[in-house]
């Protein structure tokens, strides 16, 4: 959309260059070079008095945040951002400047000078807009203060109201279709600016754009039946589910009758480890229920996606969704995910095997029972990840230390303790950091939430609050001669002071760039005095990583265009820079990073590989495949049922019997953020796979790698074509095409080496 906000990537639901030709030296023998043998690793850059202040104001619980000696600030560093009801003025004056810049692009036509800036002012009208939504986003989610949150849903509504105003606006359309269509101007567009055209293109054609008045009004009208169903879709998704009733005689050593809710502590011990299996399937049945009420919005969902489709000429939602994806069709996502499924399979059946085995002497049947849904985490308990060798505790500040250093080995940026203003930070947990280039400065920088406390949503996630964009070449001055008188005026000083902010120009670079800012959200355990620093587990460091890729994608991939600026490129890429950083987490030589003294962790591997991850790999599979379904022309039949598309899925591809009764398709949340795209984690987890192997694993510290790597995904955001970035990395032309046969052959790559967890956004 005209006013895409930046992708805010979370775990649980999907949220939004300066082009470097060159690179150190010719690469086409990277991958040749790779085979470089243990004694030749590259050695660790030793740890600096950054990393060892990165590591007491971590740990040690008695020390607050440093703050500067300055006066009184507000959000983020904006001395106007102090109250809530500032936030409000901000966003009244945001929406009267980007009103100004409307007006002006709307009389682009009418001077030829003017139409060679239409796609900078369209990019700086979204960047107008994501700015403040983006920041409405993260206050409301992570703000503790009740009166900031209703203010930030106020703002966030207000300004999507006018986004959905500029998403239908014919004349804006009109004025990029004489941009791209008139010869000189089109070719005067760089590559970056014209994806960024393209995107804008794509965006408004998908809004209904061309569509007759009355349809285009249906097209509105039907896509806020979408958001309204799908809010409604995941409250009922977090909706407990009600009890299982156990009865004394089906579980041994029960006295009384229980009522075992899904997902409690009570429920987790009967799946893993209750003998008998009738409390275990009764169990599986009651987490797997839902209402008819629940079915019918998810149905209601599906079906008023596929009329959205129809409407714009579309066969189906994932028709409609995928053309500016890596995948661009359903067809191609068949590719991808049969492919995967061929490799998966001979795998899956013979844990499966192992596990029929199991029941087979546990129960004393007859050879090879059959596994239920129920069996699952009994005869195969999930363990929790665990490093490959034996580590001491893990600190918080320790594994931020590792990864600053982890940095500046592959990219020569580091992460620097920063002091905050007062008022700067909405809660005293928060860590200022900034990213510094050994080159370039101070690049960007983090805001680091990092701990769990009362309200805080759960989970993790990355927050983009202000994107990169390059500025000098704004002319935004011209914008005030549409303001028509001198009350217009003043309304938007605090909108110019707003946009002016976070401002550098960078070393090596033509220019002047609006830095990135990035919020990282967790729910870690807050040191205390009495407990001493926070100890993180390893899925717990596993998850740091992840976000750390995303954060570092945000710093790296400086973009003249905030559209295509860091995490801002397709959902099926996105996930890359995020997986590949997890799998740093397999070596030795990065694990010794987290030692100030730099000792190469020598003990024995302690973890087991887990059996049964290829049997949930196999899953996760089928329920990409279930997601295209449901978003398939399929949807908009009379008789449309999405309880036996799951059964016949699983009965036709499925390796565990679907369970008559139950329905657990209400509970995929997924459906609504990943909607058509669920596939993307397993797409993005199979490069990140060939990745690692191919570049990383031999020598994961070796700085000339880390630039290849950098120069060629991370740096340009989404602003080339993510077949291309990946084909030139892996030295893979046949990749470039991204078709048919392209999306196959990444379906064909073995997903090994894997560290993630399941379901990890």
């Amino acid at each position: 959309m005209l006013a895409r906000t930046a992708r805010n990537v979370l775990p649980q639901q999907a949220r939004h260059v300066f082009r470097f030709r060159g690179c150190l030296h010719a690469k086409k023998d990277l991958l040749a070079r790779g085979a470089r043998t243990a004694t030749t690793l590259s050695a660790p850059s030793p740890a600096t008095s950054d990393d060892v202040d990165i590591i007491a104001d971590f740990d040690i619980p008695h020390l607050a945040q440093a703050t500067s000696g300055l006066a009184q600030t507000g959000l983020f560093g904006h001395d106007f951002l102090t109250s809530p009801a500032d936030f409000v003025e901000l966003a009244d004056s945001t929406l009267c400047r980007a009103q100004l810049l409307t007006r002006r692009i709307h009389k682009s036509k009418d001077s030829r000078a003017e139409l060679f800036k239409v796609v900078k002012h369209l990019d700086r009208l979204s960047d107008l807009l994501c700015g403040v939504i983006d920041l409405a986003e993260l206050v409301r989610n992570a703000h503790p203060d009740a009166a900031w949150t209703e203010s930030a849903e106020h703002v966030y509504e207000k300004m999507c109201e006018f986004m959905n105003v500029l998403n239908t606006d014919v004349d804006l359309y009109h004025v990029l279709r004489a941009v791209l269509s008139d010869p000189e101007v089109s070719k005067s567009l760089g590559p970056e600016a014209r994806e960024t055209a393209l995107i804008f293109w794509r965006d408004f054609e998908k809004s209904g754009i061309n569509l007759p008045h009355d349809q285009r009004n249906k097209f509105v009208s039907l896509s806020s039946e979408i958001l309204h169903l799908g809010r409604l879709f995941l409250t009922e998704t977090a909706n407990p589910r009600p009890p299982a009733v156990i009865k004394p005689h089906e579980l041994a050593g029960l006295k009384d009758k229980a009522m075992v809710y899904p997902g409690s502590l009570q429920a987790q011990m009967i799946m893993h480890s209750a003998p008998e299996e009738e409390p275990r399937r009764k169990v599986y049945m009651a987490a797997n229920s839902s209402t008819p009420e629940q079915i019918q919005i998810l149905e209601a969902l599906l079906h008023a996606r596929g009329e959205l489709a129809r409407l714009v000429g579309k066969p189906s939602f994932a028709h409609m969704t995928l053309t500016d994806k890596m995948a661009k069709s359903p067809e191609n996502v068949a590719h991808f995910l049969n492919a995967l499924l061929d490799h998966t399979r001979p795998s899956a059946r013979q844990a499966l095997r192992t596990l029929s085995l199991r029941k087979q002497e546990h129960l004393h049947t007859p050879p090879l029972p059959i596994i239920q849904a129920w069996d699952r985490d009994y005869y195969c308990p999930p363990e929790p990840p665990a490093p490959p060798v034996s580590l001491p505790p893990l600190t918080l500040g320790t594994v931020f230390m590792g990864l600053s250093r982890l940095f500046r080995n592959l990219y020569g940026i580091t992460l620097r303790l920063a002091s905050v203003t007062p008022g700067e930070v909405w809660h005293p947990d928060v860590r200022k950091l900034e990213v510094v280039d050994e080159k370039s400065g101070v690049i960007g920088w983090i805001y680091a939430d990092l701990f769990a406390r009362r309200g805080k949503p759960g989970g993790a996630a990355h927050y983009t609050v202000r994107c990169s964009r390059r500025t000098d070449d704004d002319d935004a001055q011209r914008d005030l001669e549409y303001a028509g008188n001198e009350e217009i005026l003043q309304a938007v000083q605090l909108s110019d002071k707003f946009e002016n902010a976070h401002r550098a120009r960078i070393p090596g670079s033509e220019g002047i760039f609006q830095l990135p800012v990035v919020v990282l959200l967790c729910e870690f355990t807050r040191p205390t005095v009495r407990k001493g620093p926070t100890i993180l587990a390893w899925h717990e460091v596993l998850t740091l990583f992840h976000e750390m890729g995303h954060a570092m994608h945000s710093m790296i991939g400086r973009t003249e265009y905030q559209n295509v600026s860091g995490t801002r490129c397709a959902t099926d890429f996105v996930e890359l820079p995020s997986i590949l950083m997890e799998h740093f987490l397999q070596s030795p030589a990065v694990l010794a990073l987290f030692d100030i003294k730099g000792g190469v962790p020598t003990a024995a591997p302690h973890h087991h590989e887990d059996p049964c991850r290829s049997i949930d790999t196999h899953t996760q599979i089928l329920l990409a495949a279930l997601d295209q379904i449901y978003h398939s022309p399929a949807a908009l039949s009379s008789d449309f049922d999405s309880t036996a598309a799951l059964a016949g899925l699983y009965e036709t591809r499925g390796l565990i019997p679907y369970v008559p009764g139950t329905s657990w398709q209400t509970q995929f949340g997924h459906l609504f953020g990943y909607g058509a795209t669920y596939y993307s984690y397993l797409f993005d987890r199979a490069i990140a796979s060939r990745v690692w192997r191919k570049l990383f694993a031999r020598d994961p510290l070796d700085r000339e790698t880390g630039e290849w790597y950098k120069t060629e995904i991370l740096r340009f955001g989404g602003g080339r074509d993510p077949w291309k970035m990946v084909s030139t990395l892996l030295h893979a032309p046949e990749l470039e095409s991204g078709d048919a046969g392209a999306m196959a052959e990444v379906g064909r790559w073995k997903i090994e080496d894997e560290v993630s967890l399941p379901g990890r956004h």
